[in-house]
């Protein structure tokens, strides 16, 4: 009995197990694709000397997770 319920939980761990880890690739990725996309705006602002706009998206690149 004991060994029954311990591969049940065991069953339901992995399936958690593999129903979050899609959610945290794709959470990754986007948070890499964001990342990536106010970076290359910091270096739009810069060739642009477009202060404001600089420290703006320093500060927002600085507020991701």
């Amino acid at each position: 009995m004991e060994n029954n319920v311990s591969n049940e939980v065991k069953r339901m761990e992995t399936n958690i197990s593999d129903e979050m880890l899609p959610e945290l690739f794709l959470n990754q990725v986007i948070k890499d694709f964001k990342k990536s996309k106010i970076v290359e705006e910091i270096d739009q602002s810069l060739k642009n000397k477009d202060k404001e706009a600089f420290l703006r998206l320093t500060t927002e690149l600085k507020s991701l997770p």
